[in-house]
């Protein structure tokens, strides 16, 4: 089983706190040497090379300084800042509202060409309808406590979707069937949300597939994720949205993504677990 997300992060994390010590013990200094030159506590240098505590730019440029090697700041300020980029906090980039985060998502779409998306709990945001969406970010407003601009919000959610008509993009769309059965809003909102999907599927861009309770699973269900191209996927987590650019691990995704699609069923098989979902509703 692939190692969680979050430890993905920690490891990116620990690689940079790694070439900082080696940088340390190349300049021939102590730990503690460090920190008294940078006027740091004792215990900082310790801190960062054991990864507990994430380096500032301003201290990596004071650890290569004193360990004369200030060349190499830069890279480990890109790598340092790329690790904390990797995990992002939803109460942090949800803190004045929801609206800002749906339209940062616009020139990510735009610039994709294959995008490969997961969804085991909710819709896809791509295939919201504007009563779905309000449910849903509404939940996630109140749950969150983030200042309330769902009508705002959902518009702009609701507006990204044109990459779906619009422009040279493919989207290969898997659906875990409780997806279909999980209601977020009443049973016309629920309703309305599995028609719109009907309509979706007619797109010559879309490939949707639905996996039903009933396949012999070979790949478990996952948290959603979205690979975009083969250069960055993302995983969402209750408190944070993971971005992972690493080959390897985007490989895993996508390895991941394959064997899901392997259990899912297409075309009329896919309509017709729809058409049922929509039947129970009452």
């Amino acid at each position: 089983m692939a190692r969680s997300p979050s430890s993905s992060v920690q490891a990116a994390r620990e690689a940079v706190a790694a070439r900082l010590q080696e940088i340390r013990l190349d300049a021939g200094l102590t730990g503690r040497e460090v920190a008294l030159r940078a006027g740091w506590h004792p215990s900082k240098s310790s801190r960062i090379e054991n990864g507990v505590t994430p380096p500032s730019d301003a201290d990596i440029r004071a650890w290569c300084g004193i360990c004369q090697a200030a060349d190499q700041a830069a890279d480990l300020i890109a790598a340092s800042r790329s690790a904390e980029s990797m995990y992002v906090e939803w109460k942090r980039v949800q803190r004045t509202g929801l609206r800002r985060l749906q339209e940062s998502y616009v020139p990510l779409f735009e610039r994709t060409r294959v995008f490969r998306i997961y969804c085991s709990n909710v819709m896809p945001g791509l295939l919201q309808t504007p009563a779905y969406a309000t449910a849903l970010l509404s939940e996630i407003t109140d749950f969150r406590g983030t200042p309330n601009d769902v009508a705002e919000a959902v518009a702009a959610r609701v507006d990204r979707a044109r990459v779906l008509r619009e422009g040279d993009h493919r989207f290969a769309i898997l659906v875990e069937e409780a997806v279909l059965r999980y209601r977020m809003g009443n049973a016309e909102v629920m309703a309305g949300q599995l028609g719109h999907l009907l309509s979706i599927m007619s797109l010559p861009a879309v490939s949707l597939g639905v996996v039903p309770f009933a396949a012999e699973r070979g790949m478990w269900p996952l948290e959603t994720f979205s690979i975009y191209d083969n250069e960055q996927a993302q995983v969402e987590l209750l408190t944070a949205a993971v971005n992972v650019t690493a080959p390897s691990e985007i490989a895993m995704y996508v390895k991941a993504f394959t064997r899901a699609a392997e259990l899912a069923v297409y075309g009329a098989d896919a309509r017709a677990l729809i058409t049922d979902a929509i039947s129970t509703l009452g």
